[in-house]
This record gives structure tokens, sequence and C-alpha cells, in this order.
């Protein structure tokens, strides 16, 4: 039997007394009644948390008054759950360690946090983010960046086209991005050309760190850097100017990034949980998808699998040799 982190959620109503302790150790009975349950025991569970549901919202270079934004969403859910639910602003790193020291409940994650989260807090990705310029709806691609002048060409193969790299400038977004670090890392494994992250300086003749897109981009833009590394949606605002957009063009992608998308505490109970999720996907309804689009510019929310869903970066991870 497990324990929660939190302590108890009680829930008491007659002959009924549910603690969350009880609730993590009787989990698969749970869903297997799932239907009476959430008829009989869920108005109590819900009505009676001792504390506000808190998520944290990571603060992205695509969004703008996150706080007044992250709020709305916070008083949307409260009223589809009936219980209060309090919004923070943090960034990744912030929001894994709150909740792993139990000072939130869920989040929205990128997918190494994701995997971070669930190493440090056991807790897992149930839903993904779905945008418009997402090559794969909710994955999306990694791609090498040079500009239209350069004298590199897309070959018939990975490895052909990105020998032409050899001893260039590079230009990562940082050492922590996925697209703009970790998957071209993996691929530049896979295909031979470095043993790990820490040998990159044996094929590239310079290396820097843009620290974000915009900033990886701009050193292409400037010449600064022969090619550069960031994500698809990256070539387009805020991260890219229209006029800019025109002096790059992309050499090679790397597809399957996973999106980002929505953690949740083991310690949230399952009734909760999924009653969570439910009023999460009507943020994907027309009369509140402005709630939605307003915090990330992502369309709609869908539900993944969670080892399914980070398999890629796990992958990615493990060939650029970074620890678990």
């Amino acid at each position: 039997m497990v324990v929660s982190k939190k302590g108890l959620w009680g829930v008491t109503g007659g002959l009924i007394v549910l603690t969350g302790m009880v609730l993590n150790g009787l989990e698969s009975m749970q869903m297997a009644n799932a239907n009476s349950l959430e008829n009989q025991a869920a108005p109590l569970l819900v009505a009676q948390r001792r504390q506000p549901l808190t998520i944290v919202f990571p603060t992205r270079s695509d969004s703008t008054d996150l706080q007044n934004k992250a709020n709305k969403v916070a008083t949307f859910l409260s009223k589809e759950l009936g219980i209060p639910v309090k919004a923070q602003i943090g960034d990744d790193t912030a929001a894994v360690e709150a909740l792993r020291a139990n000072r939130a409940d869920v989040a929205f994650l990128s997918s190494r946090p994701a995997l971070k989260a669930e190493q440090l807090a056991n807790a897992r990705l149930h839903l993904a983010e779905v945008r418009a310029n997402y090559s794969g709806r909710y994955t999306y691609d990694s791609i090498f960046v040079v500009p239209n002048n350069s004298p590199f060409r897309t070959r018939n193969t990975a490895k052909a086209t990105l020998e032409q790299l050899r001893g260039r400038s590079m230009a990562f977004t940082s050492p922590t991005s996925g697209s703009g670090f970790i998957f071209p890392v993996s691929e530049l494994v896979k295909q031979g050309f470095v043993p790990n992250r820490d040998r990159l300086d044996g094929f590239f003749g310079k290396i820097s760190y843009g620290g974000n897109y915009s900033k990886a981009l701009e050193a292409v833009v400037r010449g600064q850097a022969d090619v550069a590394v960031v994500s698809e949606y990256a070539l387009y605002p805020p991260y890219l100017s229209a006029e800019d957009r025109s002096k790059v063009r992309v050499l090679h992608k790397i597809s399957g990034v996973p999106a980002h998308g929505i953690v949740i505490d083991d310690d949230v109970p399952v009734i909760l949980r999924e009653k969570l999720i439910n009023a999460l996907l009507k943020l994907n309804k027309p009369e509140n998808n402005q709630l939605l689009t307003s915090l990330y510019n992502s369309t709609q929310l869908v539900r993944v699998d969670h080892t399914r869903h980070l398999k890629p970066v796990s992958e990615a991870l493990k060939n650029a040799g970074f620890e678990p």
C-alpha cells in the first residue's frame, strides 16, 4: 500500500470513509467500478477536498499576460469541479519542484520535465497539446535551419545531409531544449558523427547556445552561425519575424518530438483526476476554446498514454548520453 505524500483526502458520508491512502491502494478497484463510484462518491470527494487544487503554468516565450489568462482557466475549472483551483506561474524546473514538494497537483510541462516529474513526484502526463503548426498534430519537428544562400543542400539520406555540417558553426537553442538540442544530438549520434553530447566539438568547428529559439535563429540570420536547431513552430512570430523567415530555410528535420502536455500528481485521487481531465477537455469546445488558445496557442487537448507519448524523448536522451 502506498501512503499519499499529501496526507489524507477525507470523504465522510455516513458509512463511507475514504482516505487518500485507501484511494491510492485501491486504484485498480476504483477504475473497475468507475461508474458506481462516480455516481456515489465523487460529489462527496470533491466537496470534501481540504485545499485548493494547484496548477502550475510555465512561462513560455510565446505567452504574454500569463497569470491573468491562467486565472481565467482556473476559474473555469473551479466551476466545473466545484472546488477551489489556484493558478501559479513558474518555469518548468519550478513546476517539477512544486510537484515534488507537494506544493502543486498539476502542471503544464514539456516532454523532458514531464519525465522528470514522473521520476521525482510519480506524476504522469495525461493530456497533450495540439497546435495548428505541429506537423504531427501532437508531435512536432526539430529542424536544422540554414541561410537561404547556404551551400548546404538536403540530400537523399540524413547522413549525407548532416555530413555537410562537419567543421561548421552550430547554434543550439540550449543544452536542455528537446528540439533545440536533445533530438538533434540524438540524430548525430545515430548517424555516427558523435558518440554523445560531450563530444560535439569533434564534429562541429564552433558551438554556441542562443538560450532561446529566437536568438539561435538570429545567429543564422546575422551570419554568426552556419546552422541552428529549433522547433518547427519557431519559424513564425513571435520567435522569427516574417522578414527574417524569408532569409532562412530548413535543411533537415526530425519528426516525432512529443508535444507539451498536462501532468497530474499521483496524490490526486482517481475520481478527482478523471473529473479534472474531463473538465480540461471541455476547453476544446468552441465556447471555451479561447481560454485554451490564449495560454500557449494550442487549439486542442487530447488524451495520451504517458509512456507511449514520451518514449521518443526517453530514447533521444539515452542516445545523447543523458542520465536517466
